[in-house]
């Protein structure tokens, strides 16, 4: 007898969580929020926080000439997330690569006109605006906020070393006679050079150029930028 009071008893409590906590349940599946419990809204809401960009600091200014011949500074760029190079036309190593992770980027952000690239030749006596046009084109850049730029060989070697502290130089000994950084610069829409994190919580400083990864990690924090 105690025994099928029980079981009337459990099937009570069952009818009624059938009648008042399922109809939540599928209103809650119909509306997309089952998955949004309270933890894993904290894992989604905090994403762009935990991945927040450390700025080191505003970006060196400059002006030079673009491979049209219009003065181009740094002042262009302002309002625009962009990332910037240095290379040159005729380098035999690492330069073509780089071009062609930029490449990716620009067709990644294509038509955003908030973001933009530039590159800045470390040799200027060959790179003239005609040349660098010519690079252009060979490249396929379809993107009117990608400039070629160039000028004082002096003014850039400078700007590369001691601006944005990204190393390039001349060397007679090596294939090209320049050697130089793989790395791109990433620039917010402040001006200020900004980037992520590396395992150990130091900042990374610039992005691998001639990496997969890296030129996947530059594009996943230009995205963070333009939303910015």
């Amino acid at each position: 007898m105690l025994k099928n009071k029980s079981y009337i008893w459990i099937s009570f409590v069952v009818l009624i969580f059938g009648i008042i906590v399922v109809p939540k349940i599928i209103d809650r599946i119909e509306k997309g929020e089952i998955v949004k419990g309270d933890r894993l809204d904290k894992v989604s809401n905090t994403s762009n926080e935990d991945s927040n960009l450390i700025a080191i600091g505003p970006a060196p200014k400059f002006e030079l000439i673009n491979q049209d011949n219009v003065k181009i500074t740094n002042e262009t760029y302002k309002g625009k997330v962009y990332v910037l190079e240095f290379f040159f036309t005729t380098c035999p190593s690492i330069c073509p690569k780089m071009n062609q992770s930029m490449l990716v980027i620009e067709k990644k952000f294509f038509g955003n006109p908030n973001f933009g690239i530039v590159s800045i030749t470390i040799d200027p006596e060959n790179d003239t605006p005609a040349v660098l046009k010519a690079h252009r084109e060979l490249l396929g850049v379809k993107s009117s906020n990608w400039n070629f730029l160039t000028g004082d060989k002096k003014y850039i070697i400078d700007l590369s070393n001691k601006g944005f502290n990204l190393y390039a130089g001349e060397n007679s000994k090596v294939n090209g006679g320049f050697e130089h950084s793989g790395s791109f610069a990433l620039i917010d829409k402040n001006g200020k050079i900004r980037c992520r994190k590396d395992e150990y919580g130091n900042p990374i400083l610039y992005y691998d150029g001639l990496d997969k990864k890296g030129v996947r990690d530059i594009q996943q924090d230009i995205a963070i930028l333009l939303k910015e």
